[in-house]
């Protein structure tokens, strides 16, 4: 008798659910062949339930579980069985984010302490500062072989910031219980870290002591961190941009501007003002995914008034150096945001081309009415082009 490959389709007994969907998460199995598939389901105007997509591809899978969104509710009765089954799908995912994906954090926590120390054992390369434009409120440093950041607040804040050091933990705060719709880094909160002296460049230490004296102390052989948040190490989006330019590829370029532009927009929509949008404040993921990672200046956008700049009543007015209106406290004025999100002027003029209307205090006022009316928006982590059409 001729034998044929079994095929088999293994799916998850609960649904994944988060924000206004829910997932069907499962395996088929054809022979010696096995193809990981998530099904979102959504519910319309009149209530009834339909299948929205079928996302077979496996980077489509990663993104659904990403760091950048909110944690999905799953009813598990053995949490390391549906844990293994995803890790199963996606045998990149470490173990420790798969944990925090289903709403397990502090499992997740220990699970990523573990595997940090493991590195450390198994690694010999330093602790050095972070690439990038250097933060005002966080002091960051990564080590080259761990595919992490590592962030602690700094003992005091240059001008123009104007905040203290609990300010910053409730910002970080909100954003872990915000759903982060796939724009925000989650973060690992720790107390108490004891790292290795020896693996901190002489750089960073220095560092650290000029500017974080009093969250480091140390121990032995131990540099113990007070407070630290560690992130998903990203590149930032303006050397991503500097090197796409340098290279002359202006398809990269006009990607990277427009998911900049979706990643604020999204967050808008979903009642997050980001405050400080420079390009150094967002990454660009494996994925090319634009993330926002910075917090410190985060508001809800119903706390904030978007106003146009007032015409200046005379010639004064307009040369003066200093603004001829008054700036209330939560004031903004996207006009601004032209002079100063894009640096270089053809990257500033494809920028423009493609989300000229973020300058336009209507987008945002109509942004803020929609959520004050209580619309939740879609944003979904698979393509529209995956979405059956309805």
């Amino acid at each position: 008798a001729r034998a044929y490959p079994s095929l088999q389709v293994q799916v998850l007994g609960s649904l994944f659910s988060r924000n206004k969907a829910a997932y069907v998460v499962g395996k088929i199995i054809n022979g010696h062949r096995e193809y990981p598939f998530a099904v979102p389901l959504l519910q319309n105007e009149r209530g009834t339930l339909y299948l929205d997509a079928l996302l077979l591809d496996p980077d489509q899978l990663l993104l659904l579980f990403s760091f950048a969104r909110a944690y999905f509710l799953v009813d598990m009765q053995v949490p390391a069985a549906y844990v293994s089954f995803l890790r199963n799908l996606m045998p990149r995912k470490p173990r420790a984010e798969l944990y925090t994906a289903v709403g397990l954090q502090k499992q997740g926590k220990t699970l990523f302490y573990r595997d940090l120390h493991y590195h450390l054992r198994h690694s010999s390369d330093d602790f050095v500062p972070a690439p990038g434009i250097k933060g005002m409120v966080m002091l960051v440093f990564t080590l080259p072989s761990f595919p992490y950041v590592f962030k602690l607040i700094r003992d005091s804040f240059a001008p123009p910031k104007e905040m203290d050091q609990q300010t910053v933990k409730d910002k970080y705060l909100l954003v872990k219980y915000h759903d982060r719709v796939g724009r925000m880094a989650d973060t690992l909160e720790y107390s108490l870290v004891a790292l290795p002296l020896a693996r901190f460049s002489p750089e960073l230490l220095e560092e650290l002591k000029a500017n974080a004296a009093s969250s480091i102390e140390f121990e032995g052989d131990q540099v113990v961190i007070g407070h630290l948040y560690i992130e998903r190490r990203m590149t930032p989006l303006n050397l991503y941009l500097e090197e796409a330019m340098r290279a002359g590829d202006w398809a990269r370029v006009r990607h990277a501007l427009r998911d900049y532009g979706n990643a604020i927009k999204e967050l808008a929509s979903a009642d997050i003002f980001p405050g400080d949008m420079l390009l150094k404040n967002f990454g660009v993921t494996r994925h090319g995914r634009v993330v926002f990672y910075d917090y410190d200046e985060i508001a809800y956008m119903t706390d904030c008034n978007f106003r146009r700049i007032p015409p200046p009543s005379s010639f004064e007015d307009e040369m003066a150096s200093e603004p001829y209106y008054s700036i209330g406290p939560n004031d903004v004025f996207p006009e601004q945001f032209e002079r100063f999100l894009v640096a270089n002027p053809h990257a500033r003029e494809v920028f423009m081309q493609l989300h000229g209307d973020l300058t336009d205090p209507a987008f945002w006022t109509g942004k803020q009415a929609r959520i004050r009316a209580g619309v939740q928006e879609d944003v979904f982590s698979y393509p529209e082009s995956c979405r059956f059409r309805r």
